[in-house]
């Protein structure tokens, strides 16, 4: 027996502006039924998998132990502008003159994610989502 992932939770202090920025950063919207001031706030990805928005008393304080990388369908460079005009903020800039690297990014309550090189992108990133130097 296997287990499937069901959940990607990202704990936060208001779930339904944290999961409107992840919905228009992925390009699926949050679940019908909720609504500012919800406990919690959902956004169904392709084949079930959810983001998952949970309300918690505390503030972020750390690093995350956990993030998302994503793979963009536009020029990284493109996807990075984009999600940053939502909200985003720079965290490390660990892109490369020769194209490869990612960008490490925060929403806007400083969750870390990054954002890689896409198949438009040169070179594109065909295989495992890290480059092979993250130096």
């Amino acid at each position: 027996m296997t287990s499937v992932i069901q959940n990607i939770v990202i704990d936060c202090a208001d779930t339904y502006k944290l999961g409107t920025f992840w919905a228009q950063v992925v390009g699926y919207p949050l679940a019908s039924d909720d609504k500012p001031g919800d406990p919690e706030a959902v956004v169904i990805m392709p084949g079930g998998t959810a983001l998952y928005f949970a309300q918690v008393p505390e503030a972020k304080t750390v690093k995350n132990r956990l993030h998302l990388c994503l793979k963009p369908d536009i020029p990284r460079e493109d996807e990075v502008e984009r999600i940053m005009a939502l909200g985003a903020t720079m965290v490390a800039d660990r892109r490369k003159p020769d194209g490869r690297g990612w960008a490490v990014l925060a929403d806007p309550e400083g969750n870390e994610f990054c954002v890689l090189r896409g198949e438009h992108d040169t070179p594109p990133n065909h295989g495992w989502p890290l480059d092979p130097d993250p130096a």
